[in-house]
């Protein structure tokens, strides 16, 4: 996963939300994955997160069942998903390696590696293994999501964009897929047309605050720093709003400030 330039952190007023957004960027990471599961969308956290978090025993006990039989590539996702939950995203793409190799036709579980290669930065092998991970004659909305993010994090927005599209066609108006999007138009240097398609991204039903976060930071790219604050207060105190719009007004006034946005990572995961 890359690192964000905005983050969501707890706020100690109000246990289990998500409430500060501390830079200038939020990443989203995979489309329709942004906990740390690859194959569901879910909140920014909190108690359910929490809940879902493996004990040491269970992964202890898919580590077990992983060693005696590595061919079975349903174990090595849910051994490697354990992994990821815990922050262990390179023994998690490890995992998944391995059971690839074994089983180089299952799409699901190249599905799951690709995108964990995604997550631990390493773009282009995500980029060759994803491309196997689905078909042209039946298209999977999250890998061209997870394609479009290895692009981004290469710099190559408009390939990037493609992808997003694509996804768009199959799952129409998907926040997580329009606020990728969104981004890599920010990216692109676009921000009028980013602006328009955040705003589409964050009117969804399933938008969430890292939506709004990244039309924020379009907003504050644009200068249009009431309006940003206006949007972070929906999820935030009026102080924490305010911290944030300054982190953007000091970002908006760098004169290399698309490439300080390119650097702490395109849109990709989560």
């Amino acid at each position: 996963m890359m690192t964000a330039l905005i983050r969501v952190t707890r706020s100690p007023a109000k246990a289990g939300r998500r409430a500060a957004l501390v830079a200038a960027v939020v990443a989203l990471g995979l489309a329709g994955c942004n906990t740390r599961s690859p194959e569901t969308t879910g909140s920014l956290g909190g108690a359910a997160a929490a809940a879902a978090t493996p004990s040491r025993q269970d992964i202890d006990r898919l580590a077990e069942r992983f060693n005696a039989d590595p061919t079975d590539g349903r174990t090595a996702m849910a051994y490697a998903r354990a992994l990821r939950v815990t922050d262990q995203i390179s023994q998690a793409s490890a995992v998944l390696q391995q059971a690839a190799l074994r089983n180089p036709r299952d799409r699901a579980l190249l599905g799951a590696y690709g995108k964990s290669l995604v997550e631990a930065g390493r773009f282009r092998e995500a980029i060759d293994v994803l491309a196997n991970a689905h078909t042209p004659a039946n298209p999977d909305w999250r890998i061209l999501s997870a394609q479009g993010s290895a692009s981004a994090q290469l710099g190559e927005q408009a390939r990037a964009q493609s992808f997003y599209e694509a996804a768009l066609k199959i799952r129409p108006n998907e926040p997580s897929l329009l606020s990728n999007l969104g981004l890599s138009y920010a990216l692109s240097r676009n921000l009028d047309l980013a602006e328009q398609t955040l705003r589409l991204a964050a009117d969804q039903p399933g938008a969430d605050a890292r939506v709004r976060a990244n039309l924020a930071l379009v907003l504050g790219l644009k200068g249009r720093f009431a309006d940003a604050e206006s949007v972070l207060r929906r999820d935030m105190s009026a102080t924490e709003a305010a911290a944030n719009v300054a982190a953007l007004r000091r970002l908006a006034a760098q004169p290399d400030r698309f490439k300080t946005l390119s650097g702490a990572g395109a849109p990709g995961q989560g």
